[in-house]
């Protein structure tokens, strides 16, 4: 079957390149160079591992983003062409679980040239650090009640941790199941991430290792200054509790000790019923929630009627799954910043 799939891909590659040019293909940002002249390259489908890769890779790294700007990144689904470059490529770069056209490829056709994130650091359960749809106050998603998907929800995280425990880190064909992905909201797992790669790319080029576990540090030693910013602007805050269009923040909560209420799950694709809706408007006016978050790349129509219902401000928290016009920055580290600058807003921070 893997070779079906590779000449297949490897088809797809000649005839898309003879009749195309441009987008997929071309270094992530349009930034480094290209996979022709580089000493390695990494594949990878979501904004925080490509500026990791970028950053950490430097100049003789080029950074291949199967996830086209403004698309939400859990709906990537491969082309031909796209399952070829990451057939050719040095690395794949994933998270477990994220994109599951992603997985699937890379279990096909790169697990011999993977690093899966979720076997360099633990992932949370999904649902974990917050509640969701009005859920009692100050018991986080671990003491979830009264909507059955909930506690459907809770079942199969038991279940995934379990599966996880049991498979370790083997690499390839493991199911990290019900897991939250996005882990690059906490600063210090994007450091542990950042020296895996390192690492991972030293033993594939050696003679640039020294390199890259510089580049890995100066990574590091950016996000430690962003972690420390995190501290000290949310160490005195009249408020605890964010509510964000989906539980993507629990890293983050949990990190600073806030509450995450979600409007939806951690599903992005997931409704609220209006019943959760009218639980998560009682919820901001009891608590003198101030701001309700949207994401950019999410509708924000029900944020504006439960805005609408309370009075509260809609503004923007980024959960950094891809760089629009409507993020607050053009980088990781700006787009953290500027997360920063909307909770300290919502929260009153002094």
């Amino acid at each position: 079957m893997r070779t079906i799939l590779r000449t297949a891909a490897l088809s797809a590659v000649a005839l898309m390149t003879a009749t195309a040019c441009g987008g997929q293909g071309s270094p992530a940002g349009g930034e480094g160079p290209d996979p022709a002249d580089a000493d390695l390259t990494v594949v990878t489908g979501v904004y925080p591992l490509e500026w990791l890769a970028r950053e950490v890779g430097g100049d003789g790294v080029a950074v291949v983003q199967l996830t086209e700007p403004g698309m939400e990144p859990h709906d990537l689904e491969l082309t031909g062409r796209q399952i070829g470059e990451l057939t050719e490529a040095d690395l794949a770069f994933y998270v477990a679980g994220l994109q599951p056209a992603v997985d699937e490829a890379v279990e096909q056709e790169a697990s011999d040239r993977a690093l899966d994130v979720a076997d360099v650091v633990e992932l949370h359960p999904a649902g974990e650090g917050g509640h969701e749809h009005g859920e009692d106050d100050g018991h986080g998603g671990e003491e979830a009640h009264g909507h059955e998907e909930d506690a459907h929800g809770h079942e199969e995280d038991a279940h995934a941790e379990e599966e996880h425990a049991e498979e370790g880190t083997e690499g390839d064909g493991h199911d990290h199941g019900d897991l939250d992905p996005h882990f690059w909201l906490d600063v210090d797992l994007m450091s542990q991430v950042a020296g895996a790669l390192g690492e991972r790319l030293g033993e594939l080029n050696p003679e640039a290792a020294a390199e890259y576990t510089a580049n890995a540090e100066a990574v590091t030693a950016e996000l430690e200054a962003i972690g420390q910013e995190y501290e000290d602007g949310l160490a005195s805050c009249e408020h605890n509790e964010v509510v964000v269009g989906h539980t993507a923040f629990s890293y983050l909560t949990e990190h600073y000790g806030l509450e995450q209420v979600g409007i939806s799950g951690v599903d992005p694709d997931s409704e609220p019923s209006p019943t959760q809706i009218a639980e998560i408007a009682d919820f901001v006016k009891e608590h003198g929630v101030t701001t309700i978050f949207t994401e950019p790349l999410m509708p924000e129509e029900t944020a504006q009627t439960i805005a609408g219902e309370t009075g509260a401000a809609v503004e923007v928290l980024d959960p950094l799954e891809g760089v629009t016009d409507a993020s607050p920055g053009d980088d990781y580290p700006s787009i953290m910043r500027g997360n920063l600058e909307a909770l300290r807003a919502a929260l009153v921070c002094s």
